[in-house]
Parts: structure tokens; sequence; C-alpha cells
């Protein structure tokens, strides 16, 4: 089962009511709309955040990407090690103020990658997309092998799982976006089912879990509800969204109108996932009367996907 959750900024605005008008109540809180790039908290600062929360009826399940994760984690450096202490204060921070859920990545260089952000979709909105081609430019100076990241990685998930299971927060590794071998020239590893099964068998652990982003998974070819099965209680998180095309070129879809079968995935998340697993719309497409300066995240979009996702929860749980 899941629970539907929308991203919302960290001080109140017009969208925690209308989160609450809608029936949501479950907050994701995200880089996006934080808007000072922060990636380091304090546990004042977490306090203060989920304190503003419950005061308002709403509840911090999920504190996704900006999180204190360094390119010298990432990427096997010397220093890493004082690094990932200071990760794992914020993993105990976080337990000590009941945030449960904590979503992270591992792209290094490059993170999330479009190349189009006005590509037009139904009724004139607007949506994004990638095409590799189009990812031209030199590359970063990265010096780092696919290796090289899996040392990085299972290196920290054997640091770091032990403090997230005594915290009591579990954490949701991010695929790979796009999911490609490499982004220009910069490896990448979290790329496909068989690259989680690698990830969740470093450390046999349900605090070290996914974030099952549908979009991601469908540009994989793979599919969405027997994959959802597949990993079942170890999806800690779930973006709900859909794109078509693939990996090496694709657009994002209204969440009613891509090649995904939406209520066979929701009734998989029912069948197989654990309990209250917190999931957001992602990627939403710009409607009417907003300026596309966010893309993807604009906020008509996000109620028209909540109210979809409710629907099929509904009716999943109706045919169940």
């Amino acid at each position: 089962m899941v629970d539907p959750a929308l991203i919302l900024p960290p001080h109140p605005d017009e969208r925690w009511q209308l989160a609450k008008q809608l029936g949501v109540t479950s907050a994701v809180v995200h880089p996006l709309e934080i808007g000072d790039g922060r990636t380091e908290w304090t546990y004042d600062d977490l306090l203060r955040l989920t304190n503003w929360f419950d005061d308002a009826g709403l509840d911090v399940r999920v504190l996704e990407g900006s999180v204190p994760i360094t390119e010298r984690v990432r990427l096997g450096r010397e220093g890493r090690d004082a690094d990932i202490e200071t990760f794992k204060r914020f993993l105990r921070d976080c337990g000590r103020v009941g945030i449960p859920v904590v979503c992270y990545d591992w792209m290094a260089g490059i993170r999330w990658a479009r190349t189009e952000a006005h590509v037009e979709s139904r009724g004139g909105s607007l949506v994004t997309g990638y095409t590799h081609d189009r990812m031209r430019g030199p590359s970063p100076s990265l010096d780092a092998s696919r290796e090289d990241l899996w040392e990085a990685l299972e290196h920290f998930l054997r640091e770091v799982t032990p403090v997230a299971e005594e915290a009591g927060v579990e954490l949701a590794l991010h695929p790979d976006d796009p999911p490609r071998e490499s982004v220009r020239g910069i490896p990448r590893i979290v790329t496909s089912p068989e690259a989680y099964e690698r990830v969740l068998d470093c450390y046999d652990s349900p605090h070290n879990g996914l974030t099952f982003c549908q979009g991601n998974f469908a540009a994989m070819g793979v599919d969405v509800p027997s994959t959802i099965r597949r990993f079942g209680d170890r999806i800690n998180f779930v973006h709900f969204r859909d794109v078509e095309g693939d990996a090496d070129d694709f657009v994002e879809t209204w969440h009613d109108d891509g090649p995904t079968d939406m209520y066979a995935a929701m009734r998989a998340y029912r069948e197989a996932v654990d309990d209250d697993v917190p999931m957001r719309p992602d990627h939403v497409p710009t409607m009417a009367g907003e300026d596309n300066s966010n893309p993807g995240y604009h906020t008509k979009g996000r109620l028209f996907a909540a109210g979809y996702m409710r629907g099929l929860l509904e009716a999943a749980a109706a045919d169940r």
C-alpha cells in the first residue's frame, strides 16, 4: 500500500492548504522548493522544519535530494569517511525529529539531465524531455570508472545502513536519470533492476531500499508492475510518473496518458509494498496560467496527478 504525498515548500503558502484540501497530509521536502541549494542540516534546522509542518497538520515523510552526500563520497576520494560521518549525524537527527525516509542518488558530476523543457503536450501543456544526441559538451574531469562508483556506493552502504537502522530511517536510492551507462562520458551505475539487486545485496536490510521512480524504470524497458513486485518491501519511496520512449530519447507524459498501465502498477503497489510507503507525483506537465519557470514542478499538474493517484488507489482497493 502507498500513502499519497506532495512536494511542499519548507515555509507555509497556499500549497500547504491545497494539499490538505486534496486530503494529502504527507509532505516531501525537496531542494527545488528550498531555493538555497541546501545540503547541510543541523538538528535545529530539522526540528524547526518538522514542528512547522506538524503545527499545520502535515507530516514530513521524506527528505529528498538535499542531503549531505559529497562528490568525495560518491567517487570514493580521500576525505570521504569524514563526509560519511556527517551523513551519519544527519541520519540520527532525522530519526530524532521523526523523518522516516531519506531519498538520495549516486549520480556523480551530472545529476538529473534534461535537454528539452518546452515540449508541447496535451492541450498545449508543456513537458520535459531528453535526447541523448543533444547532450553535447566536454566531459567533466572526474577520472572515475564504474568500478570506482560501485566501490564507493558499497562502502557508503556498509557504513551508513547500520546507523539508519538504529535511527529508524529508511534509505531510498533513486535511479540514475536518465538510466544510461554514461552521460557525457561520466559513468552511471544505478541503471537497471540488476544493479538494484547488487545494491540491496550489499547490505541486506529493509533500511537499505530504493526509490521506485516509475519513469526511470519505464525508460529501462522493464515491465513496471512486475518490477514493483520484484522489489516489494524494499521499495521505501515512490515517484509516480511515466515517459514515452527509452533512456536515449524520451518525453514525460501526463500521468494518465503514458504507455505504462498505471492501474496495474497501483495494484502491484497495493499487493507487494509495505504499508504506508510515501508516493508523490513527479515531473508533472506545466498547465495553462503557469510560466514554466520550474519545468516539471508546478502546482496544477501535481494536483491533477494527486487526484489521479487517489482514484487509482480506491479502484485497486475495491478490486481487491
